[in-house]
């Protein structure tokens, strides 16, 4: 049995090609179905359905042989015990800082960070040598600044209109993001010759080979 693990959304439909490519066809529609676990055109290829954040930890810990996730959530996460074989060149973004395009001053004498991905934010802001003040949020970012809850986000930006539209803009380019195929290590020795083709098929797609 392979089973790969797949959040709803943006990431599902733009890996859809590249698992068709492998001759991998869910038979269930993630957003008709309740289901969890998608049946494929396989018997031994099983699709599971979960939020983005956790495809990492299915796959660390073998609940899931292979899964897409974006290389933010992978930053965040850390990568232990996966292989990153594949780009797969999709969902693309940048993770950046951002604040106020008119800045108020300084909320106090270490800087305040609001962000999802507090891992991140902090090796980042370390690496330059800066005392940050973390704040977890899980959403709407954006209001941190506005609000006066943080000086600075770290998000992902697409088009930065979101920014805009708040009074934000972007300030500091941290990592360019796509989503990746992960593979769990013991995954990889032990069922070598069926992932192996995978994700050769999906490269070869990704590449347009």
């Amino acid at each position: 049995m392979i089973t790969i693990a797949l959040s709803k959304g943006r990431i599902y439909k733009e890996t859809l090609p590249l698992l068709s490519a492998a001759n991998i066809v869910p038979t269930d529609d993630p957003d008709k179905s309740r289901k969890l676990i998608l049946d494929t055109n396989h018997d031994d290829v099983k699709l599971l359905i979960i939020r983005a954040t956790d495809v990492p930890t299915y796959v660390q810990f073998g609940a899931a042989d292979i899964g897409v996730a974006g290389k933010d959530v992978l930053l965040e996460h850390g990568g232990e015990g996966l292989y990153e074989p594949l780009d797969l060149k999709i969902a693309k973004c940048k993770l950046m800082t951002a604040g106020l395009i008119d800045p108020k001053p300084r909320i106090s004498g270490r800087l305040r960070v609001a962000t999802k991905f507090t891992n991140v934010a902090k090796r980042y802001f370390e690496s330059r040598g800066e005392q940050i003040e973390l704040i977890k949020l899980y959403g709407s970012m954006e209001l941190g600044p506005i609000v006066g809850l943080s000086d600075l986000i770290v998000d992902v930006v697409d088009t930065g209109n979101t920014l805009k539209a708040n009074g934000l803009k972007p300030v500091d380019h941290i990592a360019d993001i796509s989503s990746r195929l992960v593979v769990n290590k013991a995954s990889m020795k032990m069922k070598h010759e069926k992932i192996s083709a995978i994700i050769e098929q999906i490269g070869k797609a990704v590449n347009n080979e």
